[in-house]
């Protein structure tokens, strides 16, 4: 794919590795070398990656991609799960009652190690294939302070992030506009988060509408970060998505460059 020239420094906080990626053989979507050239062809300077999802503990999955990003232009979130489930129904709330953190969940001391491990920038959470970690977790993310960037979509809409986290006092940063996928009336209510809750942002990842990408831009410059969502989708279709739309360059330097570089420590220049 041709290299684009678009004159933008711009970091990405969405992008994903495999954590056993240096053990595969061939040029693979989820290794760090193919993520770090289509970084290069995109015009990308640096991105925030978190692991792959999988079913035990995060912790080896989570050295192995601050392992792989040494080096690189690339910036670790530690990925962490819980034992609550996401839903809203009845039952769930009933089951979420007796719910305890088992070995292989993120416990409040795992925070803490990843927030001073200076590997680590900030966390990613995806309730719905990961479970929701309870108070006491929540409560240590609150205490370092540090982004998370939470996956929004069928499983864990916006309601729900609004409800469970965002009355924690910590960066949070609403993957996909909290429509995944495709879905626009979770991203309106996403946006309208931005109105009552100064520490949220969204992320521009498989946002495929113009409308809602413009009305965020237009009403909350300072509150958008381009996320490309690569491996699943090149980082050029990301970054053109951006170029195309109708706001003026300095809203497209905020979304590519300054907004990260402000949430995030390590993206700035």
């Amino acid at each position: 794919m041709l290299e684009l020239e678009h004159g933008f420094r711009v970091v990405d906080v969405h992008t994903r590795l495999t954590p056993d990626a240096d053990r595969q053989s061939g040029d693979v979507p989820g290794t760090p070398e193919r993520l770090e050239r289509e970084m290069h062809q995109a015009g990308i300077v640096r991105s925030l990656v978190y692991p792959a999802g999988r079913e035990e503990s995060y912790l080896k999955a989570n050295n192995a991609i601050a392992r792989m990003s040494v080096g690189r232009p690339l910036v670790a979130l530690a990925r962490i799960n819980g034992p609550l489930d996401p839903g809203d129904d009845a039952g769930t709330r009933l089951r979420n009652l007796t719910a305890s953190r088992a070995d292989e969940h993120t416990g409040p001391e795992e925070v803490k190690q990843y927030a001073y491990d200076d590997r680590f920038e900030g966390f990613k959470l995806h309730p719905g294939r990961d479970g929701l970690p309870d108070e006491a977790v929540f409560e240590a993310l609150e205490s370092v302070g540090l982004p998370v960037l939470v996956h929004g979509g069928d499983a864990f809409p916006p309601e729900a992030i609004e409800e469970t986290i965002l009355e924690y006092d910590f960066p949070t940063i609403v993957a996909h506009f909290g429509g995944y996928p495709l879905a626009r009336d979770r991203m309106e209510t996403a946006i309208n988060l931005l109105e009552t809750h100064d520490q949220c942002y969204l992320d521009t990842s498989f946002v495929r509408f113009r409308q809602p990408l413009e009305q965020a831009l237009r009403e909350h410059p300072d509150r958008v970060l381009f996320g490309s969502g690569a491996p699943t989708t090149h980082p050029n279709v990301a970054i053109m998505e951006i170029l195309t739309l109708d706001v003026p360059e300095d809203a497209m330097r905020r979304v590519f460059t300054k907004n990260p570089a402000r949430v995030i420590d390590a993206l700035a220049p």
